[in-house]
């Protein structure tokens, strides 16, 4: 396993603007808002050629009332428990206060190494007297940093690497499927996510838009290794005037680009909504492997027609995904939950599928015997060969005559004659069109 830091502190010292410029990529949401990470946000760093995971904490509030600081309180606290070694951040600006303290006191009981940091020291050259007071924690030497200029990093990761265990050979995660959990806000993926893991991974509470960030989890069982990114809700884009919010969609979208298979979760209750055309759509221009979630089937009142219906429906208004398998689920009760790997193994198997040049050539001849392939003007389309040039989603290149007279019918009709030969289930197929004059032979 790589080594795990944790950035723990009170909320607004600067965690996230750190954790961000340890991982030198834009990946926690910086606000001036207290309380703007609400959730544990993984990353891969790397320091003198060692590769280690850092994590970001929502701030822990000792004595948090609200329902939002409780639940950031306690996924702080499951951050302790799984580091191997905790970056401690303080404010000089604020100086040390109760709260610093009594979080130095939850970190102390855990046992943990800790490296105490202090932030906003963005002076150059010369020490602010003021982090003398921070020795009072018990927690040895503060180190200052700015997390905004980037000063103090160095020795700060220098001091993290001493508690790093010897490096064993860390295994390649090549077999490790990315699957990105995505929907409307509410619709139930973070409960999806934590009825998998076992654990309360992701906050999941009955306000709406409660998980801001993408967050990324890892599991393994008999069926495979996963590591599962559970997305914010993505809004209509007229009710995103929040720029957290705004920042959450487009890191939903990163999600979708990261991952290789994608659950799009839908509301039982509700059926498809145009919502769920937008998300399901980015998915699937994308071109990734998706798998659609139909969940809180547990809430639905059933009769013999009610799934078929529900099917129909889905099939209508996501008519361009009509290669997505459906499921129903409830994550709630655990209904059919186990059932969702074997169709991830499924549908990645067949989004990384590869098929020969003379198998798709023998399907490409068939196709053109049985449906002409259509003229214009007197003048026929020829279709001289297909080969397949990527995976993930399939992509085959087709060499004609002439491109203008390759109807988008015709490419439909090849598509589901590829198809209906070697599956593909679940993954999009891109065809291109390529002009090979005559002359060229």
């Amino acid at each position: 396993m790589k080594p795990l830091v944790a950035i723990v502190g009170r909320p607004n010292v600067g965690k996230s603007m750190l954790f961000n410029k340890l991982c030198g990529q834009r990946l926690s949401i910086v606000e001036d808002t207290p309380g703007v990470t609400r959730d544990r946000l993984y990353a891969e760093c790397e320091w003198r050629s060692r590769t280690f995971d850092i994590v970001d904490t929502g701030g822990i509030e000792p004595s948090a009332d609200t329902e939002i600081l409780a639940f950031m309180r306690q996924q702080a606290e499951i951050a302790i428990q799984n580091a191997t070694v905790i970056i401690f951040l303080c404010d000089i600006k604020t100086g040390l206060t109760a709260s610093d303290q009594e979080v130095a006191n939850l970190l102390l009981r855990s046992g943990k190494p800790v490296v105490l940091a202090v932030n906003k020291m963005d002076q150059v050259g010369r020490t602010n007297p003021d982090v003398y007071e921070f020795y009072n924690l018990g927690l040895g030497d503060p180190i200052p940093v700015s997390a905004v200029h980037g000063h103090g990093t160095g020795d700060l990761l220098d001091e993290c690497f001493r508690y790093f265990p010897p490096e064993e050979e860390e295994e390649e995660d090549d077999d490790v499927i990315k699957v990105a959990v995505i929907g409307k806000p509410n619709v139930g993926k973070s409960s999806l996510v934590n009825r998998i893991l076992g654990e309360q991974r992701v906050i999941v509470s009955n306000l709406a838009g409660t998980t801001r960030d993408a967050v990324d989890s890892d599991f393994e069982n008999h069926k495979g290794k996963y590591r599962f990114i559970d997305t914010a809700g993505m809004r209509k884009r007229s009710k995103v005037d929040d720029p957290i919010e705004k920042f959450s969609v487009l890191r939903a979208t990163m999600a979708i680009e990261r991952a290789d298979v994608c659950l799009i979760m839908i509301d039982a209750n509700e059926g498809v909504t145009e919502q769920d055309t937008k998300v399901a759509g980015l998915a699937h221009e994308a071109g990734k492997a998706c798998i659609i979630v139909v969940n809180k089937w547990d809430a639905v009142e059933k009769d013999g027609r009610t799934m078929d219906n529900m099917r129909q429906d889905i099939r209508r208004d996501l008519s361009y995904m009509t290669y997505a398998p459906i499921i129903f689920i409830s994550a709630l009760t655990g209904q059919r939950v186990d059932r969702l790997f074997d169709l991830i193994n499924y549908v990645n198997d067949q989004a990384s599928m590869r098929i020969t040049t003379g198998m798709l050539n023998t399907v490409l001849a068939d196709a053109t015997a049985r449906v002409q392939p259509p003229t214009d003007k007197g003048r026929r389309l020829k279709i001289y060969y297909m080969t397949q040039v990527g995976v993930k989603p399939p992509h085959f290149v087709v060499f004609c005559n002439d491109a203008k007279l390759f109807h988008f019918s015709y490419q439909r009709y090849l598509e589901n004659q590829i198809r209906a030969t070697f599956g593909l289930e679940g993954t999009p197929v891109k065809l291109t069109v390529r002009q090979k004059s005559d002359k060229e032979g």
